[in-house]
């Protein structure tokens, strides 16, 4: 479920069909910056991308169970994150072999469970990161990740059970705090929405980010909040191995200077 995260699209498709991926379901929340074309481009690219329309506010859950009923037939397992959110496998990365490291490392792990009589779903530890993508959050959030076998609200059928993916396997980096010429518009419709920003109510709904007010304006030292720990595993990996000797353009970006 996305608002305007064209731009961020081609990164977050290109790098997780490179770990497995392979069939996209995109739910497009009334964006209006040309989602369509690169929705349309990364399918003539045979990343197999469609675009669902779904308009509706606060209705998020509803829209995880109309992927699910939607990808049953095509899909084995079915994984629910954002495009702000990046897989990363610390172990397999860092594996010393002639190529690139990791690739298909999300195919394997899921694989690895697809027979499993009683694991339906696979649980990542998830960090957020701050606008520099350096540093995880106090707190460890427990994402759902990838489901079989449930249709609302993340249920699990009776007889079957979780299996929570050990960190140094793999972890889900969510760079949620973002540089803030991209936080401030998400943070301007999500309050609107959600914590009344033309009404200035519900200052200290957990929606919004630590130390923000109701107006969208960026707090001192916004590059430098949240910073506690710098890890930059994820990003040294993607620039050895994914960018171009010649330019250091990355896949993604290439795309962009046809």
């Amino acid at each position: 479920m996305l608002w305007n995260q064209a731009p961020a699209l081609r990164e977050w498709i290109m790098y997780h069909a490179w770990l497995g991926v392979e069939r996209w379901f995109i739910y497009d929340n009334n964006s209006d910056d040309g989602i369509e074309d690169v929705v349309s481009e990364l399918d003539s690219q045979d990343y197999n991308v469609t675009r669902q329309s779904w308009p509706w506010i606060k209705t998020q859950e509803a829209g995880f169970s109309h992927c699910a009923l939607k990808a049953r037939d095509e899909c084995t397992w079915v994984g629910f994150f954002d495009v702000d959110e990046f897989f990363y496998f610390p172990r397999e990365f860092r594996k010393r072999r002639s190529g690139i490291p990791g690739e298909n490392s999300l195919w394997k792990l899921v694989s690895n469970f697809s027979d499993s009589e009683t694991i339906a779903e696979l649980r990542t530890d998830c960090h957020s990161f701050a606008p520099k993508g350096t540093s995880p959050s106090s707190e460890q959030i427990c994402l759902m990740l990838l489901l079989l076998n449930v249709v609302h609200h993340f249920r699990l059928r009776e007889g079957y059970r979780h299996l929570n993916v050990p960190e140094g396997i793999a972890v889900i980096n969510h760079y949620k705090y973002q540089v803030w010429e991209t936080f401030s518009q998400v943070l301007q419709k999500g309050c609107y929405i959600c914590c009344g920003l033309a009404r200035g109510s519900k200052k200290g709904s957990k929606d919004r980010a630590p130390g923000l007010g109701t107006e969208a304006i960026e707090p001192p030292n916004w590059r430098l909040r949240f910073c506690e720990v710098w890890d930059t595993g994820l990003k040294d990996f993607v620039l050895a191995y994914f960018s171009d000797p010649s330019t250091g353009s990355l896949p993604w970006e290439r795309a962009l200077l046809r």
